[in-house]
């Protein structure tokens, strides 16, 4: 691991394998809303109407990756606010966009 976050902040049972898997498997859901978000705001850039479509697309899937850390964390009873508040922030956010951008006209 490249241990980039002090111990002292780590959630509970951190070096657990499970756990270890779970965090990682987060990985190619990440990828997937970093690279659907920037291809979003270069399709905005030249203009091209598809950047509503991939922008929704990141949304909903940053809106799933907080409800499934939130679901996780609730599951296991684990209410460390250092853990939630960032993963209540990828779930809310993107609630404050999607609408508008269903409203103009993603087609």
């Amino acid at each position: 691991m490249l241990h980039l976050i002090p111990s002292a902040y780590l959630f509970k049972d951190y070096d657990h394998p499970t756990l270890s898997a779970w965090n990682w498997s987060f990985l190619p859901l990440d990828i997937l809303i970093s690279l659907t978000g920037l291809a979003s705001l270069y399709l905005y850039k030249k203009q091209n109407h598809m950047w509503k479509q991939i922008a929704l697309v990141s949304l909903v899937l940053t809106f799933c990756s907080g409800l499934q850390a939130i679901a996780f964390w609730a599951i296991r009873m684990d209410f460390d606010p250092s853990w939630w508040l960032p993963n209540l922030f990828l779930m809310l956010y993107p609630l404050l966009f999607i609408p508008r951008l269903l409203r103009h006209d993603v087609h």
